[in-house]
């Protein structure tokens, strides 16, 4: 059953970058992923690198980045069990400084200056309002479109008065504009500034080099991309014998920057949760 009245294959698109903002965007996930970065370590040292969070609090968001395939569970022993990155996220690191470029040229500035670890999580908050992707992608596609008209394309069969609410939501936040009551809608800069954003997440979501985001078809220049490629979760694995551990095969080079670079500056000993309502108006 189509996800939006839009083609097919931007439906697709459109499903698949929602669904990967609901796998990163949920408190801490980012933060837990950045921890992992340097290499595998045991459950007390994740805590240790995340101590804000509870012992009660960890393990579940653990098992749940397990389950998206985005974190691997490996058991050495009975009573030795490390959690590391799988190659998706290896891949994915490096979308979060395109998020922080974005973030820093678009979003209100604070009064004080901001990790780089808020300026992602704000980020993200904004783009998982409710309907924000399939607004966001139609916007870009028919440029500005009535309420009614946009209710067509992002809530086929609803009432179309429902597209207001996720619409006003928008405004609100910044990533789209209307001159008006009753006139017509449309991205603001920094809703059209998504593109290099947007068109990484979908290329990572589709399984395609990030630098297939710029030939993205709606956010980059049109070009003929390649077939997604389809990858699924990775399950817990038994360690092999205690052996030295082979060289990992198959990893995207690091990124240039270091993952302690997200954190540039002092954080509290409990970091803020994302703003509730971000965006150039923060």
């Amino acid at each position: 059953m189509a996800f939006t009245g839009l083609p097919p294959d931007t439906d697709a698109d459109v499903a698949r970058v929602t669904e990967t903002l609901a796998m990163i965007t949920p408190r801490w996930n980012v933060r837990i992923l950045l921890a992992l970065s340097g290499g595998p370590l045991r459950y007390t040292e994740v805590a240790a690198k995340v101590p804000w969070l509870q012992s009660g609090q960890l393990h579940p968001k653990l098992q749940s980045l397990c389950d998206a395939g985005l974190v691997q569970r490996t058991v050495h022993a009975p009573r030795h069990v490390t959690y590391g990155h799988t190659d998706r996220v290896a891949s994915l690191l490096p979308v979060l400084p395109v998020i922080v470029t974005w973030a820093e040229q678009y979003l209100e500035k604070p009064d004080r200056p901001l990790p780089a670890i808020e300026q992602i999580e704000d980020s993200l908050t904004l783009l998982t309002r409710r309907h924000a992707a399939a607004i966001l992608w139609t916007l870009k596609i028919r440029g500005e479109t009535g309420g009614r008209a946009l209710a067509g394309f992002v809530l086929p069969g609803s009432y179309w008065n429902t597209i207001y609410p996720p619409l006003r939501q928008l405004v609100a936040d910044g990533l789209v504009e209307t001159a008006g009551s009753g006139r017509p809608y449309r991205l603001s800069a920094a809703g059209d500034g998504l593109g290099p954003v947007l068109g990484a997440l979908s290329a990572w979501s589709a399984g395609q080099p990030l630098e297939q985001a710029a030939q993205h078809p709606v956010w980059g220049r049109p070009n003929a991309a390649p077939a997604p490629q389809t990858w699924v979760s990775n399950q817990p694995q038994q360690a092999p014998a205690p052996t030295p551990a082979p060289a990992r095969s198959g990893r995207t080079s690091p990124p240039a920057w270091q993952n302690t670079d997200l954190f540039s500056h002092a954080t509290p000993s409990r970091p803020k949760p994302a703003l509730p309502a971000g965006g150039p108006r923060r």
